[in-house]
């Protein structure tokens, strides 16, 4: 499963990635986080931009902050384009946590592995909150 980090969560996308290898997940999962600039997207694209890039991609949108409050916010963007085939927004509650709390970590690096492992039954949810 590929997952695109948004612009501001690289740094956590990174510590993530590095627990998720750790324990050795990445030898039985294929997850892999791409970076908007490896897919050639700004960092002041639109939500409405993003959440179409991930889709075209079939990628999931792990962030921590997309907004909801113009036409183009990402909740708005959701409620518009979204079907049963589209691919979830992953937010992670607590940015900072993910940083400072090894617990916490530990939870979003399991729900993580277990959206990449089921991501047929994620399928057409709009956002999945984790841990």
């Amino acid at each position: 499963m590929i997952f695109l980090v948004d612009h501001n969560f690289k740094g956590h996308a990174r510590i993530l990635l590095g627990s998720i290898a750790s324990q050795g997940w990445l030898d039985l999962v294929p997850i892999r986080f791409v970076m908007f600039e490896e897919i050639g997207l700004s960092i002041d694209s639109s939500d409405r931009v993003v959440w179409r890039v991930a889709q075209e991609n079939q990628m999931m949108l792990l962030t921590a902050n997309r907004s909801m409050k113009d036409e183009d916010s990402l909740e708005q963007v959701m409620r518009e384009e979204s079907d049963q085939n589209s691919f979830p927004v992953v937010t992670v509650g607590n940015a900072d946590r993910v940083l400072n709390d090894s617990s916490y970590r530990e939870r979003c690096v399991n729900r993580i592995v277990e959206i990449a492992i089921y991501k047929v039954s994620y399928m057409g949810t709009r956002r999945v909150f984790i841990p």
